[in-house]
């Protein structure tokens, strides 16, 4: 069992009560009794230490701590979304190991105050999954320690960490760790291994660890990227954001849809994938709209960014009901925005061209995913687009306009 200095138990009480709050029941009578414990849920996968450890990163990941229980061995995916065995495949494990003898561990290189919080980038370069499965619950398992750790980056990803780095230097005042590179070990004062997970784009406030709310980590996006607009009434002219893709969900008669727009008194906005690149821009963009208008797909994620009171206005694709409602459409809800749900009619999708209009895949989507959900995906994912019927569409866009000029300040 290592022991603490007068002065490192002084420091680490105040982590204790705060690495409490990632646990309960049990599991917190287990890391006051054993000074480790993982709260394990449907989704995520959260260890906490509030023993000092050492975290080798020579190789692959190793975390060693030392109590009085059973030496063991443990082998975690510090990635939120365990259920999600595709990407899970792709995430580096890291072994715990709990040893009695401090000799069989690695002598310290580097010796650090505060704890230290690993997790994974995944598979980067989706921005649902980046902030449904990273940023998300990271902020959930982080914003109570008031930026007083150290973020270790496991599967390192240059892009993701310089995409990210303003989040990252909020939630962190410290350098974040690529493991890789770092090669040396590391002593801690306490650990979180993983990330908690609410639900999709959700925090909970109820959840572990307590307090954190939709709301409150809008407000946290609207600091980092400094935008302007807490509410749809403080921007004065009608703004539409179109949200286009380049290779699948596209719109095929789009200019057609953005002149029924502007014929409407919209200023309408079309970004694709190159005007959402760099996000601190494209954050302010989505921030000065009070409708953003896109097919189901992961760029409907930049409703995080709407202002109060918006307008998001999903175009929901053949066999999209329950991830649009879901992913998108509840989320919406939760960050007071208003949602409209644009359902296409069979014959505005490709696929009936593809298949014919009494085909399965037209008439029964349950049956292809009754597959598996990469056959679905292959279907209406990846191989549909859509034709808007402009007079139905209109409609909607319609109903958006009254709901944003009803907030127009006078």
């Amino acid at each position: 069992m290592q022991h603490l200095s007068s002065s490192q138990v002084g420091q680490q009480k105040p982590f204790n009560s705060l690495l409490q709050r990632l646990v309960r029941g049990e599991d917190r009578r287990k890391l006051e009794a054993t000074g480790f414990a993982c709260d394990i849920a449907e989704n995520s996968i959260v260890c906490i230490s509030n023993l000092p450890v050492k975290i080798d990163t020579r190789g692959n990941v190793t975390v060693y701590y030392s109590s009085n229980t059973v030496q063991e061995e443990t082998n975690v995916k510090p990635y939120a979304l365990q259920k999600d065995t595709y990407l899970l495949q792709y995430i580096t494990p890291v072994k715990i190991l709990n040893t009695k003898v401090s000799n069989e561990q690695p002598v310290c290189q580097y010796h650090h105050t505060i704890p230290a919080v690993i997790f994974s980038s995944g598979i980067s370069g989706n921005l649902f999954h980046e902030f449904n499965d990273i940023i998300i619950p990271l902020f959930i398992t982080t914003k109570h320690l008031e930026s007083r750790v150290l973020l270790i980056l496991e599967d390192h990803s240059p892009s993701f960490k310089t995409k990210y780095i303003d989040i990252f230097s909020r939630l962190s005042s410290y350098e974040v760790m690529n493991p890789t590179s770092n090669a040396s070990v590391h002593c801690f004062p306490g650990l979180i291994l993983g990330l908690k997970y609410h639900n999709n784009l959700a925090l909970n406030i109820s959840d572990i660890p307590g307090g954190h709310s939709m709301g409150e980590f809008r407000m946290f996006l609207r600091e980092t990227y400094h935008l302007k607009f807490t509410h749809v009434s403080q921007i004065r002219k009608p703004t539409l954001l179109l949200i286009t893709r380049d290779k699948t969900r596209k719109f095929m008669n789009q200019d057609e849809m953005v002149t029924m727009m502007k014929d409407l008194g919209f200023r309408v906005i079309v970004a694709g994938t190159e005007e959402a690149s760099n996000l601190k821009i494209f954050a302010g963009t989505v921030n000065s709209c009070g409708v953003l208008v896109g097919a189901h797909g992961a760029g409907l994620t930049n409703e995080l960014f709407l202002p109060a009171g918006a307008v998001m206005v999903q175009v929901e694709l053949l066999g999209q009901r329950w991830a649009s409602d879901n992913y998108y459409g509840n989320p919406a809800r939760a960050m007071e925005l208003h949602y409209l749900r644009y359902k296409i009619d069979p014959e505005e999708s490709s696929l009936v061209e593809l298949y014919g209009r009494n085909h399965s895949v037209i008439t029964n989507p349950e049956s292809v995913y009754a597959n598996g959900y990469r056959a679905g995906r292959a279907v209406y994912l990846d191989n549909q687009d859509v034709r808007i019927d402009i007079v139905k569409f209109r409609k909607i866009i319609v109903q958006a306009l009254q709901l944003v000029k009803t907030r127009v300040l006078l």
